[in-house]
């Protein structure tokens, strides 16, 4: 999705499916894989056939596009390479533009003024939670050793962008910890950008507010450039696939490389830089991040590191790969309808249940989270883990 935005809502829209949209034929086959379809007046099929007839305004007063996950499994599904997921976020962007009253709908109106609210919070803390951006490396203050050089050093040739849940918020701090002890075993010369790092962006570019968006997307990249990094790396998959294909949009060519943690450990597993040890015995299942796997390609490298790990089984869930189910946490739906994607996320423990798994691993915070809230919930005895943990508890 272009980052600038425009009135013209049909060139928009035209801009998102390719100048395509007419080749959707009503095969219902995005509508039937949408995790949250069954929530939406209309659904996938039914928006992309408004939008065929110029009905976009209609959409714009309707709760469905806020229950998008965005997670991608429409456009994976659908025989013409349409993307309803792209033309949503294009109908978010017009939505929030629009300034229409809403008070017909109040799980709408209620849902979009959250929805300000926390772009409000990133515009003004540069971070999703509201903390003092100062509080970005308190999840470092844990570790056993503190490495000298964590905080901006200039010249580091890796710059780990932390992300705002694994940042700021305590269920996901054993995630950075994790990380950090794997570069710092295997001799990486990195560091973080500290207070510098804003929050990536990508809330706002989902949530309809994608000038907001441009300003941190700007920041970050003039941020990694003063640090003189020839690489920045990313343990969140929204990180990631922000910096990886939207950044670009705005900025142009980068000038630095951009990975996820799961490609950089698979890399370092493969070389034999990482010594292990015999680890527990457990059963253990990967859940595929939406924007790691579906969006951006990445479904090996994670499954070659736990494939590696002493003493563990792997197995596979029924949806994995480009069919995996999301986790529930995507496209700001917490914060729009929470009770929704607590739903999603008790189907895909369900998943990780039936092939008997003892830990479910991803390579994503954010999922890691939900997945867990789900379990407990569900008083599911299952823990969920990221990839990092994983590898880090067998490393000598």
């Amino acid at each position: 999705m272009a980052i600038t935005p425009t009135t013209d809502l049909a060139q928009k829209i035209r801009e998102a499916c390719g100048e395509n949209t007419y080749l959707c034929y009503q095969c219902q086959k995005c509508s039937v894989g949408c995790p949250t379809a069954q929530a939406m007046t209309y659904r996938p099929a039914q928006i992309m056939r408004a939008v065929q007839f110029g009905l976009e305004k209609m959409l714009l007063r309707d709760a469905s596009i806020w229950r998008c996950l965005t997670c991608e499994t429409c456009g994976t599904f659908c025989p013409n390479d349409l993307h309803p997921r792209e033309v949503i976020e294009v109908l978010r962007c017009m939505a929030m533009a629009d300034g229409e009253d809403l008070s017909h709908d109040q799980v709408l109106e209620r849902g979009t003024r959250a929805l300000r609210m926390l772009g409000t919070r990133i515009n003004e803390a540069h971070n999703i939670s509201g903390d003092e951006n100062d509080n970005r490396l308190i999840w470092a203050t844990n570790l056993a050793e503190q490495p000298p050089n964590l905080d901006r050093k200039v010249g580091a040739e890796t710059v780990y962008f932390v992300g705002c849940v694994s940042s700021l918020y305590p269920m996901s701090y054993a995630v950075p910890q994790a990380f950090v002890t794997i570069l710092e075993k295997a001799g990486v010369d990195y560091t973080t950008m500290g207070s510098e790092e804003w929050c990536c962006g990508y809330p706002l570019l989902i949530g309809g507010q994608v000038e907001a968006a441009e300003a941190v997307i700007r920041h970050n990249v003039e941020a990694v450039h003063a640090l003189g990094a020839k690489r920045v790396v990313m343990t969140c998959p929204s990180c990631y696939h922000s910096w990886h294909h939207v950044y670009p949009e705005v900025v142009g060519d980068l000038g630095i490389e951009v990975v996820h943690a799961v490609e950089v450990m698979a890399e370092m597993v493969d070389e034999g830089r990482l010594p292990m040890k015999a680890g527990r015995q457990m059963v253990v299942t990967y859940h595929d991040p939406c924007d790691l796997g579906r969006k951006g390609g990445i479904y090996d490298a994670p499954r070659e590191v736990l494939r590696a790990l002493p003493g563990m089984t792997f197995v596979e869930m029924d949806s994995r790969r480009e069919t995996s189910l999301c986790c529930g946490g995507g496209g700001n739906l917490e914060t729009f309808d929470p009770d929704l994607g607590a739903e999603v996320a008790a189907k895909r423990v369900a998943e990780a249940q039936a092939v008997e798994a003892q830990v479910i691993a991803s390579a994503c915070p954010q999922c890691e989270r939900t997945l867990t809230r789900a379990t407990r919930a569900n008083r599911v005895r299952i823990r969920v883990m990221d990839v990092a943990q994983l590898l880090e508890s067998v490393l000598v």
